[in-house]
């Protein structure tokens, strides 16, 4: 079925918009980024954030790819984040640190990955401290929005399902999913 002349047009806008948003996030991610941030690796973009807090605490590897809508948040005298080399993140991933986070090399965001080293006081609700640091190892991939909380370490090449909430550490190579997340056979 032929393509109306409205939708074709539609297609070549909003690949030509896409582009140059990509152009523009790869131009801040070269000259303007590396100043703001803690380190920032060569060859790494990151393409719209919604939120970077301590910026100066947030130290982001070679090669990487964090698509629009991270939230990359330290709170104050919290964190830092350390993300290693050629860590890829799908939009709209959130790192919220008071204690210290970090991921290691080749890892593996899907969209809307929650990991946060950070809690509200239940005796005051906008107070926020730490829940323990996160270590997540190289060459894992955490799955759809998934939850990885305070005082977790995921060992190298685990993955996280779909949907999970790690509260617990996962050893190397172990597969997790549901809530509590749960080890699986691999």
């Amino acid at each position: 079925m032929p393509r109306s002349r409205a939708a074709l047009l539609a297609t070549i806008l909003f690949r030509a918009r896409s582009g140059a948003r990509w152009r523009v996030s790869s131009f801040l991610s070269r000259r303007i980024y590396p100043s703001a941030f803690g380190a920032f690796g060569a060859g790494s973009v990151l393409d719209r954030p919604k939120i970077v807090l301590g910026a100066d605490r947030i130290r982001i590897g070679e090669g990487c790819v964090i698509a629009r809508d991270a939230w990359l948040a330290c709170e104050e005298g919290g964190g830092p984040i350390d993300i290693g080399d050629e860590v890829s993140f799908a939009p709209g991933v959130h790192l919220h640190a008071a204690d210290p986070i970090t991921i290691g090399a080749r890892c593996s965001f899907a969209e809307s990955v929650y990991v946060g080293s950070a809690d509200h006081d239940p005796r005051d609700h906008a107070s926020i401290r730490g829940s323990g640091p996160v270590v997540i190892g190289d060459d894992c991939f955490i799955g759809l929005r998934a939850v990885i909380l305070g005082g977790v370490n995921v060992g190298a090449g685990a993955v996280i399902g779909a949907h999970a909430v790690v509260t617990k550490d996962v050893p190397a190579g172990a597969v997790v999913s549901g809530v509590p997340a749960r080890q699986h056979a691999r």
